[in-house]
C-alpha cells in the first residue's frame, strides 16, 4: 500500500487549562456535534491556522450580531435610512 493512502501519524499533545475552560470545551464540542473533544481542538485550531486575521474582535462582533438577529433586534436598511433621513440618498451604483 502506498504512503499517501495511510492515514498521517499523529502526536499526543498535553495542554493545561483551567476546570472550568475544560467544562466550557466540554459543554461546547458535544452541543456541536463533534465525536470528542480532541476533534472540537483539532478544528478549532485549524480554523485559526487558516484564518489568522480573524480576531476576537471579529468574533465578538459577529456574536452580537446573531444575538441581535435571534431576539429580533434588526433593522433592515430602510430602517436606517428613515431613522438618519437618508431617504433622498440613493445608491450610486445603481
Amino acid at each position: 500500500m502506498a504512503r499517501a493512502d495511510s492515514p498521517p501519524d499523529k502526536t499526543t499533545v498535553n495542554i493545561r487549562m483551567t476546570e472550568t475552560f475544560l467544562e466550557d470545551v466540554d459543554a461546547t464540542w458535544d452541543e456541536y456535534g463533534f465525536n470528542s473533544r480532541s476533534e472540537f481542538i483539532r478544528h478549532v485550531l485549524r480554523d485559526a491556522l487558516k484564518h489568522p486575521e480573524f480576531n476576537r474582535a471579529d468574533l465578538k462582533a459577529m456574536l452580537t450580531s446573531e444575538a441581535e438577529i435571534h431576539e429580533g433586534r434588526t433593522h433592515g436598511s430602510d430602517d436606517v435610512k428613515a431613522e438618519y433621513d437618508l431617504d433622498g440618498l440613493a445608491d450610486s451604483d445603481e
